[in-house]
């Protein structure tokens, strides 16, 4: 995916989450979020829009602290989220290929990275949006899902932060059967360390598999792991599953 597509894709996600929040109302529970109802969802994802437009637009080098979620629902908090969402959007598509900011994974460039990250962000949180809609959920691209494993494997869960550590080496691998693509992912008492492979390294203590979206969805907790199948030990997957929650 190159970040042109991703800034297209990222506008088009922003508005399916507005209108799947506009159409479940702010006071509706958020199935995949539990705790959480439709108006933190949106003050949430807003905010995270516009701390990520701080570095996109005015170039930060260093972190700069998030101005805080507002204290507005209903119709306003809607059009809050479409004017950071918006401004976003327009932020990254003005934004020079090798914009130089902050960021906290590697990346080739600022503008990249942002662009990459917010697609994500804002998918998963789409999801979140019409789990509290009800009906289907709006289908992730191939493509998208298999970068999105890549970024939470290889990126997120590569960092210090990573809570997914066991005193037991385990590995666990992620075979996404629709498009023959695999991750290994070798579990210790450190962080995770994750390499792209064919799906027929070494034996693994358990194997994920199923669609690139379904894998997508599951490794960030949104479906259940019944929608994948899960082959071997599946302690190593509820390993992942109670752990792997990300903040940033």
């Amino acid at each position: 995916m190159n970040m042109s597509e991703q800034i297209t894709q990222l506008g088009d996600e922003g508005r399916l989450l507005m209108a799947a929040a506009e159409r479940a109302g702010t006071d509706a529970p958020v199935p995949t979020c539990p705790g959480w109802r439709v108006r933190d969802l949106l003050r949430h994802t807003g905010t995270v829009h516009r701390w990520a437009t701080a570095f996109v637009a005015e170039g930060h080098t260093e972190y700069l602290a998030d101005e805080g979620e507002p204290d507005v629902d209903g119709a306003e908090l809607l059009a809050w989220f479409a004017e950071g969402h918006q401004g976003l959007v327009a932020a990254l598509e003005a934004a020079p290929h090798d914009l130089a900011c902050w960021t906290f994974m590697p990346a080739a460039s600022g503008s990249a990275f942002w662009a990459r990250r917010q697609l994500h962000e804002t998918t998963v949180h789409r999801v979140d949006a019409e789990s509290a809609r009800g009906g289907p959920y709006t289908p992730v691209g191939t493509a998208r899902a298999i970068d999105g494993v890549d970024e939470l494997l290889a990126g997120f869960h590569a960092r210090p932060k990573s809570r997914v550590r066991t005193e037991d080496p385990r590995v666990l691998r992620v075979h996404a059967n629709d498009v023959d693509a695999a991750w290994t992912v070798h579990l210790s008492a450190g962080p995770p360390r994750t390499v792209r492979d064919d799906g027929r390294g070494s034996a693994a203590d358990c194997v994920l598999s199923g669609s690139a979206e379904a894998l997508y969805l599951a490794l960030w907790n949104r479906l259940p792991l019944s929608d994948v199948t899960v082959e071997g030990d599946p302690a190593v997957a509820l390993l992942w599953t109670e752990n792997s929650a990300i903040t940033w």
